[in-house]
C-alpha cells in the first residue's frame, strides 16, 4: 500500500498575511476557497513539490505557529537561501551540525557555514512564516537507497 504526504496543515492566525507571505516565496497558489460562515481554504504548493500546504480559518484547532520541522529540499542550499533572502524572506544563514548529521532542536550545535564536504542532509537554513510556523531549507545533492 502506497501512502504518500500531500497536505500539511498551517495553523495561522491572519489569513490574508499567510496567504501573501507564501506567493512571496513562489509557492503556487492551487485553491483560494471561501464557504459559509467564515470557513476559508487556501493551498500552496512549493514549486517542484509533490506535497502542498494548506491553512485557513475553521481549518485547524492548533494554535498559530505551533507547526515546527518543515523542511524544504533544494539542490544547492546557497543559491537557494540567496534567492529566498531576496524575496524578503529572514532566513538564517547557512549551517550545518556540529555531529555531522541531521540539525539539533533550535540553534543547538549550529555550525556556520555548508557542511565541509557538502555532503548530502547536511546543509540548512531556517526561516519561520509571520505566524512562527518553522520551515528548513536542507540540500540534498544524492539521495539514499529506496528514496
Amino acid at each position: 500500500m502506497d501512502l504518500k504526504l500531500e497536505v500539511v496543515v498551517l495553523p495561522v492566525s491572519d489569513v490574508d498575511r499567510a496567504k501573501d507571505f507564501y506567493a512571496a516565496l513562489g509557492f503556487r497558489l492551487d485553491v483560494d476557497y471561501v464557504g459559509d460562515d467564515g470557513y476559508r481554504v487556501v493551498h500552496f504548493t512549493p514549486e517542484g513539490s509533490g506535497a502542498s500546504i494548506l491553512f485557513g480559518d475553521g481549518v485547524t484547532t492548533a494554535a498559530p505557529g505551533s507547526v515546527q520541522g518543515l523542511h524544504l529540499i533544494v539542490e544547492d542550499i546557497v543559491a537557494a537561501r540567496a534567492e529566498l533572502a531576496a524575496r524578503g524572506v529572514d532566513i538564517s544563514e547557512v549551517f550545518h551540525d556540529a555531529g555531522g548529521v541531521f540539525h539539533h532542536a533550535g540553534e543547538t550545535a549550529r555550525v556556520a557555514g555548508p557542511h565541509p564536504k557538502r555532503a548530502s542532509y547536511g546543509s540548512f537554513a531556517t526561516f519561520t512564516d509571520p505566524d512562527g510556523n518553522g520551515w528548513a531549507l536542507q540540500e540534498v545533492t544524492e539521495r539514499l537507497p529506496g528514496r
